[in-house]
């Protein structure tokens, strides 16, 4: 399988930058965003106010919506402008036109096919390894993926989401181990399973584990989560944020008590975008935290899952 180096993958960013009037547009407005951080016990939370997420936050992934709405990461729905590279057979590096990243991709399936990572943790680790400079996200169906009809993942500029940094010197409860990867828990507001691997197939099948263990709401194919990967050193770090909700109350809440976040991986990973100036100027940590509440499994939940074997 072909792979995509982090100086291919900017120079293809700054063509399509000088091709595609939209996108560059796009991208500038980030220059003009305002940004806070929100401080939720012994973690900070970057909040960005983007009117621009209105798309991804506001989506509607019902079976009838997805019906009725054309595919907008199949070829024949692209815009003409949206070029592409090429990794392997498989998969579509595009350069995402509604960005919260200064650069921020969509890595699309070449096929049609449902959002599911089952099988694929090998594709995102090889990503992230040939990808330097960037890290890999990944959003359930129902956990902010806003095409979740169609697989992708997505990558930004490394280090842009806090995620990283807060794993120095963090408690981690380990809960498996083999001579090539370790899994543990992460506790604070938003309870993380972190592999470590020093090997893709050794921290593929420690994911898969994981998998196994986590529970598959009815209807799904697989449990709800989001996930980050990043190459750091010679060391892989997946992040993965079990799920027990789509959207936290206050999405569809009245008055005053709503706020239109629909928590995906960059919100998990410690950079919430806020595409109403409103919710971007009330929310603090008391919100955060009871967003968080809703939409995540505590650590203690995560544990006996884990250990359910």
């Amino acid at each position: 399988m072909k792979r995509i180096s982090g100086v291919e993958v900017d120079e293809f960013f700054a063509r399509q930058l000088a091709e595609w009037p939209m996108a560059k547009t796009n991208f500038r407005a980030l220059d003009a965003v305002q940004v806070k951080t929100v401080q939720t016990g012994n973690y900070a939370i970057k909040v960005q106010f983007n009117p621009a997420r209105i798309r991804s936050s506001a989506a509607k992934i019902d079976a009838a919506s997805l019906k009725a709405r054309k595919c907008f990461l199949c070829d024949e729905n692209r815009p003409l402008e949206q070029q592409w590279l090429a990794w392997g057979e498989e998969y579509k590096v595009l350069v995402n036109p509604y960005p919260i990243f200064p650069k921020h991709l969509t890595i699309a399936c070449s096929q049609h096919t449902a959002q599911s990572i089952i099988g694929r943790m090998p594709h995102m680790m090889a990503m992230a390894d040939a990808m330097d400079g960037y890290e890999l996200f990944y959003n359930g169906p129902r956990c902010g993926a806003s095409a979740p009809d169609h697989m992708h993942f997505q990558a930004g500029n490394k280090g842009f989401m806090p995620w990283l940094s807060e794993l120095n010197g963090a408690d981690e409860q380990l809960v498996a181990s083999t001579d090539r990867a370790r899994m543990s828990i992460v506790d604070h507001e938003r309870a993380a399973v972190v592999i470590r691997a020093t090997d893709i197939a050794a921290g593929a099948a420690m994911f898969d584990m994981l998998i196994s263990r986590l529970p598959v709401p009815a209807g799904e194919s697989e449990p709800m989560l989001n996930v980050l990967c990043a190459k750091n050193g010679d060391e892989w770090i997946v992040s993965a944020f079990p799920r027990k909700r789509h959207r936290p109350s206050c999405y569809e809440a009245q008055g005053d008590d709503n706020i239109l976040i629909s928590p995906a991986s960059v919100d998990m990973g410690g950079a919430m975008a806020i595409p109403l100036e409103k919710d971007f100027a009330k929310i603090g940590a008391r919100e955060i935290k009871q967003i968080f509440s809703e939409v995540c499994y505590s650590s203690d939940e995560i544990a006996k899952m884990i250990k359910s074997e």
